[in-house]
């Protein structure tokens, strides 16, 4: 199968090790992973996310269409403001999470995983059937950045004349970058503070203005040591994050919000949304299985469909793992038993054919006053 390319892919060709992510063909790493992850955490990096989904969603009924597909109440989310929730089935369990942008009146951006760009289109398309609403599909014209650290805010501000510092936590704005027009959001996937770059109009065969900007970040982060960056470091630095990952924390498991630690997405006051009745039931009778971090006590990485035990039975299993640059040690997620995720616990994880020693944490497995967005007001 020919690999789908993004309009950076010559860059990322030049200085990258590339992989096939989902069918397209992105960098995994530059200079090394752990490299790149310490970046974030400690300065600024930027990630090329073009491989993401986005789609427009405009007309007359559109704000009833979307409640009806999504768990969270687009009503909440003020125009220039973006949200996350969740698409489910009947069953409440989730077919795709994503990012909904409120950008105008009956006019929404949405971005939704990789893994699920056709799936959704035709879950979403099926559903649209009873609404007076559009889905426009504009991956193939939209180029998706992410800079992110804690230096990201002086980062792009030598690029733009936008006042960043006022512009807040899942808030958006139309900007210039670079003398380019885009969309702006203080968003991200590492934990840390940062922001997500839309460029419209833009493609493989027409890759000059994503190529400005990106080029204008690297030259205008120099300063700060910034470093390109991975599918290996943003893997690293979600799982140090406690976020989750279609196709590991959601589709395998076949979850719902409640289960993954969601529930703060779904707003059951709203009349009707599908797989309403499913998670209001499971919400009154409560659940019976919980998404938990371990941090391993001896060493040992966990990796995806590892088993976890507790006194040598199994409980559950590993969604996603790695080593934590910043902790110096292995990290996981995974799904046990509600009984089973008491902080503090002991856990093992069967590593190869060794029983490796953890302790159940929670989120994110960093300390929040060294690391994380959070910290971004004292720097």
């Amino acid at each position: 199968m020919k690999l789908k390319k993004v309009p950076l892919h010559e860059y990322h060709r030049t200085h990258a090790n590339l992989v096939d992510f989902h069918g397209y063909e992105m960098p995994l790493w530059y200079d090394g992973i752990v490299r790149e992850h310490l970046a974030v955490r400690n300065s600024v990096g930027i990630f090329d996310i073009t491989h993401m989904g986005r789609g427009l969603v405009s007309g007359p009924e559109t704000t009833q269409f979307l409640n009806y597909i999504f768990t969270y109440d687009v009503t909440e989310i003020n125009i220039n403001h973006a949200w996350i929730t969740s698409m489910c089935d009947e069953r409440g369990i989730i077919i795709d999470d994503m990012m909904v942008y409120n950008i105008g009146e009956e006019k929404y951006f949405v971005v939704f995983n990789c893994l699920k760009i056709d799936q959704d289109r035709v879950w979403v398309s099926k559903q649209l059937e009873t609404f007076d609403a559009k889905f426009t599909y504009v991956s193939d014209q939209t180029a998706q950045f992410a800079v992110q650290g804690p230096q990201a805010e002086r980062t792009i501000q030598k690029i733009t004349d936008m006042k960043l510092n006022k512009l807040d936590w899942f808030e958006g704005s139309c900007t210039t970058i670079a003398g380019c027009k885009a969309y702006i959001s203080r968003t991200g996937y590492t934990g840390e503070d940062g922001f997500e770059i839309y460029i419209w109009n833009t493609s493989q065969a027409n890759p000059e203005k994503a190529l400005k900007i990106w080029t204008a970040i690297l030259v205008a982060g120099q300063e700060f040591n910034i470093m390109p960056c991975g599918l290996g470091a943003r893997d690293s630095t979600r799982i140090e994050a406690g976020f989750w990952l279609e196709g590991n924390e959601c589709n395998g498991s076949k979850v719902t919000p409640q289960e993954l630690g969601l529930k703060w997405v779904v707003s059951l006051k709203k009349p009707t949304f599908i797989g309403r009745e499913a998670l209001l039931k499971q919400y009154k009778k409560g659940i019976t299985i919980k998404r938990i971090g371990i941090r391993m006590l001896e060493k040992g990485i966990p990796r995806r469909d590892y088993d976890i035990l507790k006194n040598g039975e199994k409980i559950g299993q590993v969604t996603s793992g790695t080593f934590s640059p910043i902790l110096n040690c292995g990290i996981a997620m995974g799904y046990v038993p509600t009984k089973y995720s008491i902080e503090g616990s002991i856990v093992e994880v069967k590593i190869r054919n060794k029983f490796v020693t953890g302790k159940i944490v929670k989120f994110p497995f960093y300390d929040v006053t060294q690391y994380g967005r959070l910290r971004r007001k004292k720097l």
